[in-house]
């Protein structure tokens, strides 16, 4: 009998899938973790919200084209499945898997139909060299799913949370920031290499940043201002300049909220030779935040990032999750137009590329001396048998000896 997995259809996502995925409810959007659930209840109401917009800039080449990169399992005319994945830089050469459901009320497993759409992603989309995910260390099944299909540890995430006492007690003081600036597209060189510089290679590598990637563009800028207000959030960038050597040596982004209803967040780099750096930029956010409501701010630090943590655990902050980056590498194997046996493999085979592109064409003498000894008399035209043709043929018989003289 035939497996319910081998009937499931993968395609890209519909308006008629969400009104059958918000029939599902909560409690039924199965994605390991409470909390991914609910996060992605609220995903599909912001997509059925947005689905016009969405859908017409995905018909055309644009930097929006791919924020509704969804797919959907199908079986028997019935969702039993989905993922979102998206770009992760400019160049489109790394893609985060952003969330991945399943809906457990069709009796559908979670390894099973969320290996098949992590296969089906893998397959559809060509310009993806690198995958990207992050998981709940708590998340038990998200993390079997991954790492059976092929995810390694790239780096660990804590998050943590600075109270609105700590913030308000951090504004008291004067930070030591000279030189900082508003972030703008001219600095995106000076950008580019902090964040070259603030990570392993590993990591450089998987995230493949570009000067692009540090540039927003008038579209990009439309469409964030739009965000913004229907969030009702601000965002606030600056970096600190260092003028003797010319470079960015720390930066931060900070997305305060206007009506207090949600916590800010704010992304921190900073050089590793200016560690320094972290009490002073807390310190100018916490004072810029003095102008909204009071509210937590949370914060990520990675694990080859020791310093940054030891200045929350200094300052109060709280650990409030701790979550696993992971990455896996995509090669497509190009099928042989021919299979080689060791029995069969000749030397030729061998040297492909040392054979002659054409077949060489024979000269006068080589060709009247195969015509002779083919006949059994040396070439027209030669006063002497050629060496070459008769030197074979030449036996010990045909040697006679001279007379010796009496």
């Amino acid at each position: 009998m035939p497996s319910p997995s081998h009937n499931v259809v993968i395609r890209p996502i519909q308006y008629r899938d969400l009104d059958a995925l918000a029939e599902c409810g909560e409690g039924m959007l199965e994605s390991g973790d409470p909390v991914d659930s609910a996060a992605t209840s609220q995903f599909l109401k912001r997509v059925r919200q947005w689905y016009g917009p969405l859908k017409f800039l995905s018909l055309f080449p644009n930097p929006l084209q791919k924020l509704l990169s969804v797919y959907v399992a199908e079986r028997d005319g019935k969702i039993c499945g989905m993922i979102q994945v998206s770009p992760f830089n400019h160049t489109r050469s790394t893609w985060e898997i952003q969330r991945i459901a399943i809906n457990v009320a069709l009796g559908s497993s979670f390894t099973i139909v969320g290996s098949q759409l992590l296969r089906y992603c893998f397959e559809k989309l060509w310009e993806a060299r690198t995958w990207l995910s992050e998981v709940n260390v708590n998340n038990k099944s998200a993390l079997a799913l991954y790492r059976q299909n092929g995810f390694q540890p790239l780096a660990q995430v804590t998050y943590w949370s600075i109270s609105s006492e700590v913030l308000a007690e951090l504004a008291t003081r004067e930070p030591d920031l000279p030189n900082l600036l508003p972030v703008s597209n001219a600095d995106a060189q000076l950008l580019y290499q902090l964040d070259t510089a603030a990570m392993p290679p590993l990591v450089r590598q998987v995230f493949d940043h570009q000067i692009q990637d540090f540039k927003t563009n008038p579209l990009q800028l439309a469409t964030q201002g739009m965000s913004q207000r229907m969030s009702q959030s601000e965002v606030i960038s600056a970096y600190v300049f260092e003028p003797q050597r010319k470079a960015a040596i720390g930066r931060f982004e900070l997305r305060a909220c206007r009506d207090g209803s949600r916590p800010h967040f704010a992304q921190l780099i900073v050089h590793p030779a200016y560690t320094w750096l972290y009490p002073e930029l807390l310190t100018q956010m916490a004072q810029v935040l003095q102008a909204y409501p009071g509210s937590d701010l949370h914060l990520s630090s990675r694990d080859y990032q020791p310093e940054r943590e030891e200045v929350f655990a200094q300052i109060g902050a709280a650990q409030v999750e701790h979550g696993l980056m992971m990455s896996r590498s995509v090669w497509h194997k190009l099928r042989e137009s021919k299979t080689l046996s060791l029995e069969g493999l000749q030397l030729p085979d061998v040297l492909q590329g040392l054979q002659p592109s054409s077949k060489p064409v024979p000269g006068r003498i080589s060709w009247a001396a195969n015509l002779a000894s083919a006949q059994g008399q040396t070439p027209e035209g030669s006063g002497e048998p050629d060496r070459f043709s008769t030197q074979a043929s030449e036996t010990v018989s045909d040697r006679r000896p001279e007379p010796e003289d009496c």
